[in-house]
């Protein structure tokens, strides 16, 4: 990854963080918490596609499971938003912007549903069974309506500070050099067709000049023919 990507991504990801902690987790909603991790991620991965998503998302879980109050097995977060981060890059448009809120919208479920369900597997594999008391189908969705909710407020936001991140200040002031040379050419290219024309009508007067000394040889030799 690029060093404004490096950057962006941590001061994005570090926020989300210290809000969810200090303040979604303790708003005591009825099943899920609202994910605002998620969602960042989602936002850059749309940006950066499924390498830089998958990075970012490992980075982000990671930096959740040590962050305090943790109570789960460390990984087990970094691998759900690594493996959200990859499928949501996959999606990625080709100009990287999105014309429509309708796959954003839909990615947003998708990866509610999906971060939540794998989030409970990985507990299932690991002997945590938390998710079978408090009740799986709630924190499906719970989860999707508030990342639901909250997404708009996030999402465009996020990729729209990836996409300016993406236009390198170097780059364009390469791409204005270039631009200038260019015009620099066609006005050379100019001066020279006008030196040209000069030139061509220097040559049109000594022309007319030799003309005009020959007639006037011939006019000499005739008067002294008379």
């Amino acid at each position: 990854m690029r060093l404004n990507r490096i950057l962006l991504s941590t001061a994005l990801v570090v926020v989300a963080l210290v809000i969810q902690v200090s303040v979604l987790s303790r708003l005591h909603l009825p099943g899920a918490v609202p994910d605002l991790l998620l969602l960042t991620v989602l936002g850059l991965a749309m940006v950066y596609g499924h390498v830089g998503g998958c990075l970012v998302g490992f980075g982000a879980g990671l930096l959740a499971d040590l962050a305090p109050p943790a109570d789960h097995a460390a990984g087990r977060y970094a691998l759900v938003l690594c493996v959200i981060g990859y499928l949501a890059g996959l999606i990625k448009p080709e100009t990287g912007q999105v014309k429509s809120a309708t796959g954003p919208m839909a990615v947003v479920v998708a990866a509610a549903i999906g971060s939540t369900l794998l989030y409970a597997g990985v507990g299932a594999l690991v002997g945590d069974t938390a998710a079978r008391h408090v009740g799986l189908p709630g924190l499906l969705i719970s989860a999707a309506v508030y990342d639901l909710l909250l997404a708009p407020f996030v999402v465009p936001g996020i990729m729209a500070l990836a996409r300016r991140a993406e236009n390198d200040p170097l780059a364009a002031t390469g791409s204005a050099a270039k631009k200038a040379d260019i015009s620099s050419g066609w006005l050379s290219s100019g001066t020279g067709l006008r030196i040209g024309g000069q030139r061509g009508a220097l040559g049109g007067l000594k022309v007319k000049a030799a003309r005009s000394r020959t007639a006037r040889a011939g006019r000499i030799k005739g008067v002294k023919r008379l």
